[in-house]
């Protein structure tokens, strides 16, 4: 494979990650509004457990002390495009600098398990659709 090609992997594995993280941050707010507005697909409880696993992954991650593996991958596809880690084309530089930025692990560590906090209070605040009482 060439240079281009890894560049080319390596840009898609980061839109990837920014997916991961919209679908994060964006499901919350989604569904905090949904059951705001009565919006029924935000009790769907795979879509919930779905957005719960991808939250519990990455807090595991920060008190695990381990690397996104999105995040690893990109970077082994960038060395291998010749590029550095975070930069280059305009996709790579413009995502990575929403993606990735420098703080002490326990910024992280409190952020994400804060933001898990309130993904998991979601669960009683909108229930999914096996978790609500059926009314008589």
């Amino acid at each position: 494979m060439n240079s281009h090609s890894y560049q080319l992997l390596a840009n898609a594995v980061l839109v990837a990650h920014a997916g991961v993280v919209l679908f994060i941050v964006a499901g919350l707010v989604l569904i905090l509004l949904g059951g705001r507005f009565g919006w029924r697909w935000v009790h769907n409880v795979r879509f919930r457990a779905l957005h719960l696993l991808a939250i519990v992954c990455v807090v595991a991650e920060a008190w695990l002390d381990i690397v996104c593996p999105l995040t690893s991958l990109e970077q082994w596809l960038r060395e291998r495009a010749g590029q550095p880690a975070h930069g280059g084309h305009f996709i790579a530089f413009w995502l990575g600098r929403l993606l990735f930025f420098e703080a002490p692990p326990w910024v992280f560590i409190a952020s994400y398990s804060l933001f898990a906090l309130v993904v998991i209070a979601s669960w009683l605040i909108v229930p999914p659709r096996s978790m609500k009482r059926r009314s008589h």
